[in-house]
């Protein structure tokens, strides 16, 4: 199924959001090392709430949720995302997607396309590292510059991409000291090149080899059910597009077709508890904040009101009162979220 939707601006009430912690600038560092996401104190006018990626993909450590949290926060909103994390030889290597930065874009969310410039060797594995860290001067001067920004997080993130291939060359030259230095091995340099001479050669390079490769994973996705996700309906790409004609490409878990109603789904599961962790409701929201504001959706030429849907399922039915007291707070502020924000949620 495919949908044509379109995006002119979005207005979404997050409560889910846990409190952040406070950080003065000077702690920067100290704040990436034991936050996922925080708010940082540059001076007594100026407050930003920043989030983390430890990888480029979005399939890794929750970097959705990490971006939720700072949703409630009403100044500006930065997150930092590696251009490429290599784990070495014997573990994985993500590179950034335009879509990535898309959906950043279209959430209101400054992004700072980073590298890693340190880490610390395996000790489970010889060819892998782990422990890596950005290079702190270099977000030191991006948060600086987006301060003092004044247009919004999309005409910042089309920008900030023209620079990807110099940001993705420091992520090579710090990977071959890394590799040096631990003695190592990492991936092969030369496919890594490959990847940010593309880059390199500006956004539109970027956006076009990143957008090919996000429909290859998007109709992968579409055939597949994720292990997490208990559905029943069929998988459907959404093609969003923005005030700007800007194209984004998502995939809807399931879509159902009621009359001129459309039911676009989210879905996550738990198998071994009572219901989904906080970090999949988060992350299945952030997907809630995107479909809550559709305009004009379409399939071919017909016009369809859409339905956000949030459905969260348990092996063995849902019950609430298997919930723990932690669980029903989580549960009943989600029913409020859910509410004020116009989304369905469904329980089984």
């Amino acid at each position: 199924m495919d949908i044509l939707a379109k995006i002119k601006g979005i207005k979404y009430n997050p409560l889910l959001c846990r409190d952040l912690e406070v950080f003065d600038y000077k702690n920067l560092e100290r704040a990436l090392a034991s936050c996922a996401s925080f708010i940082l104190n540059i001076n007594k006018e100026n407050k930003v709430a920043i989030s983390w990626w430890v990888s480029a993909k979005r399939t890794r450590s929750y970097p959705y949720t990490r971006v939720y949290d700072t949703l409630g926060f009403s100044g500006k909103k930065i997150t930092i995302i590696p251009v490429v994390k290599d784990e070495g030889k014997e573990g994985d290597r993500d590179f950034l997607q335009w879509d990535t930065i898309s959906l950043m874009s279209l959430l209101g969310v400054y992004v700072v396309i980073a590298y890693y410039s340190d880490a610390t060797r395996s000790t489970r594995y010889r060819h892998k590292i782990t422990n890596q860290r950005f290079d702190i001067d270099y977000i030191r001067e991006q948060i600086k510059n987006i301060l003092s920004y004044q247009s919004d997080a999309l005409h910042w993130n089309l920008a900030h991409v023209d620079k990807v291939g110099q940001i993705g060359e420091k992520a090579m030259e710090s990977y071959a000291k890394i590799s040096k230095k631990l003695k190592v091995e990492m991936h092969s340099r030369q496919t890594a090149e490959k990847r940010i001479i593309e880059l390199l050669k500006g956004k539109d390079e970027f956006m076009k080899l990143s957008r090919v490769l996000a429909e290859k994973a998007q109709r992968r996705e579409r055939l597949t059910i994720q292990p997490k996700e208990n559905l029943s309906g069929t998988k459907a790409i959404i093609t969003i597009q923005n005030y700007l004609g800007g194209y984004y490409y998502f995939t809807s878990d399931e879509a159902e077709v009621k009359g001129n109603n459309i039911f676009l789904i989210e879905g996550k599961h738990s198998k071994n508890n009572s219901l989904p962790s906080l970090e999949d409701i988060k992350d299945g929201l952030l997907k809630m904040i995107l479909f809550t504001n559709l305009e004009d959706v379409k399939i071919g030429s017909k016009k369809y009101n859409s339905v956000a849907v949030l459905k969260l399922s348990v092996e063995n039915h849902f019950s609430k009162k298997n919930l723990s007291n932690s669980q029903k707070e989580i549960f009943s502020t989600l029913q409020k979220e859910a509410k004020i924000n116009h989304f369905e949620l469904r329980i089984l």
